[in-house]
């Protein structure tokens, strides 16, 4: 099979190998029967078995070697910018991996331009190729040249395990690799572009930073100004910004990267992204997320030792998880001494049949106590509709959560001290800041260092304006835009939900039909806004 794209520059469509024969060139260099045309758009999309169209594209389609008529077979590439795409006449210049040592030895040192990576791996037989990115990875030729580099790194939001270890491995990796020696540290987040002093950044420096929590440089929420952020790195003399932060951070990250082709500037913007809920879209994982499941671990035997120790304990554990409670449900997978988790994205009750009094009564008879783990995020309505509370927002513009532990662990303990005339025993734990604090394991260390470095040989590459992670296993540059348009949420027709409730026997709170009904409801949601998205 061969591919071709329809392009609004020719009437006719021409022929191209398919990407597994070596066809679809990088977007600073052109198809080869198509001397003028670039890449598809980045922000291509298909939904419902529409053909794939780019927002400024026809579709990509495939026609076999004997000319029948084509035949969409629905792949799709979701390209990132590259700095051609503004500036046509940048140079060029041989990766200087070709001379590393470290390299020597490897069999194919070079990413090829041909290599993408599915985001869907699981398919029927008929069903389209679906949706690509570009494998993130070194390339044969760079757009800079290493004594000409002013690279900076930014992080912002909320602390998470690993962030020291990504800033670490960026400028490790720059130096190493690339021999670039001019690296700034941007102190205290984005106002720290235009407020704070900036840190010169050496392997010395950075060391040992990823042996503590935190973050070296400091964050802070909010304060992003795109025009003062991009006067800062236009008089700096900065050409590579690496901005390490979540959804929020990186939506200032693309913001950033459209000001700097706006201005023409040679400038590569990379994200990497970071989220300790693990609700970035698209990826497989957010780095720290491991750490995080590893650590509630602590929390959850505590509570299950307090309420094994005494009569009637009831153990309640709260964990992060704003929208997505990722950390809870596999927290609870690891643990094995949990007999309740509740997620935000499951909806439950306390009274009346089937609902959570009842489960711990039936749990307290048959075992003597019972631990219950719950996301930060999970109950909010309940809460708030009893304690009358006004929205409020932080100053990323994330709504404000109230205590939904505390509130829980006074409701269980009202309902069996009044109404049932038991005495029980409450233990509540909450480690969230204990969690988020502490440095990356093992895992997470290897992760944030192969993400750093992904990073540096796309900016390095020239492609601006995207973030880094694995999709699939295998890590990618993915357009800003994908990860910030939705967050990733858990599913409850999903089958680790159900392994979950296998593993906890404990209700699910809803019936079957009424679960489906409000899941379809959200996928209709979700495809409606990314239609829309699309048209745009």
């Amino acid at each position: 099979m061969e591919s071709a794209i329809s392009s609004p520059l020719s009437t006719s469509s021409h022929m191209l190998p398919s990407p597994s024969r070596s066809s679809l060139g990088s977007r600073s260099h052109s198809f080869p029967s198509l001397p003028n045309l670039r890449y598809p758009s980045f922000k291509s999309r298909c939904f419902l078995g529409i053909p794939f169209r780019s927002r400024q594209t026809q579709p990509i389609r495939c026609q076999s070697s004997n000319q029948q008529p084509a035949k969409d077979d629905g792949f799709v590439i979701e390209d990132v910018p590259h700095l051609t795409d503004f500036l046509s006449n940048l140079p060029s210049y041989p990766n200087p991996l070709k001379q590393s040592q470290a390299y020597a030895v490897v069999k194919q040192t070079f990413v090829s331009t041909d290599d993408v990576v599915a985001q869907k791996v699981v398919v029927q037989k008929d069903d389209p190729r679906g949706v690509h990115f570009r494998r993130a990875g070194p390339r044969e030729k760079v757009y800079f040249k290493s004594d000409e580099v002013r690279a900076c790194i930014v992080t912002c939001g909320g602390l998470c395990p690993g962030i020291n270890t990504v800033i670490r491995e960026i400028v490790c990796g720059l130096n190493y690799m690339y021999g670039v020696e001019d690296i700034l540290g941007i102190e205290g987040g984005y106002r720290g572009f235009y407020s704070k002093n900036t840190l010169r950044l050496t392997p010395k420096v950075v060391n040992d930073i990823h042996k503590r929590g935190g973050t070296f440089l400091r964050t802070s929420r909010g304060g992003h100004d795109t025009n003062k952020i991009v006067d800062n790195i236009q008089d700096r003399g900065i050409n590579q910004v690496y901005i390490i932060g979540g959804d929020g951070t990186q939506k200032g990250a693309a913001l950033i990267y459209k000001e700097v082709e706006k201005r023409g500037l040679q400038v590569a913007v990379a994200g990497i992204p970071k989220t300790i809920d693990n609700d970035i879209a698209v990826i497989d994982k957010s780095f720290g997320f491991d750490t995080a499941v590893e650590e509630a671990q602590r929390a959850i035997n505590a509570a299950h030792v307090e309420v094994e120790s005494v009569e009637n304990g009831v153990g309640i554990v709260k964990l992060m998880g704003r929208y997505s409670g990722f950390i809870a449900l596999y927290a609870t997978l690891a643990s094995r001494d949990v007999d309740c988790c509740l997620v935000p994205e499951s909806p439950f009750y306390l009274e009346g049949r089937g609902g959570l009094f009842e489960f711990v009564e039936e749990r307290l008879k048959e075992n003597g106590h019972v631990v219950i783990v719950l996301a930060e995020g999970a109950g909010q309505e309940y809460v708030a509709q009893e304690m009358q509370a006004v929205d409020g927002k932080d100053a990323s513009g994330n709504k404000l959560l109230l205590d939904v532990g505390l509130w829980l662990t006074e409701k269980i303990k009202d309902h069996f001290t009044k109404v049932q005339k038991m005495a029980i025993n409450t233990k509540y734990i909450d480690p969230t800041y204990m969690i988020r604090a502490i440095p990356s394991n093992a895992s997470d260390n290897i992760y944030c260092t192969l993400l750093a470095q992904s990073a540096v040989h796309g900016a390095m590459a020239g492609f601006s304006g995207f973030t880094v992670g694995p999709v699939n296993s295998r890590h990618a540059y993915i357009p800003i835009s994908r990860v910030t348009e939705t967050q990733n949420t858990v599913n409850l027709t999903d089958r680790m939900w159900a392994r979950l409730l296998a593993s906890t026997n404990q209700p699910s709170f809803l019936e079957g039909n009424e679960l489906h009904e409000r899941v379809d409801k959200e996928d209709v949601d979700v495809i409606n806004h990314n239609m829309r998205a699309t048209s745009i």
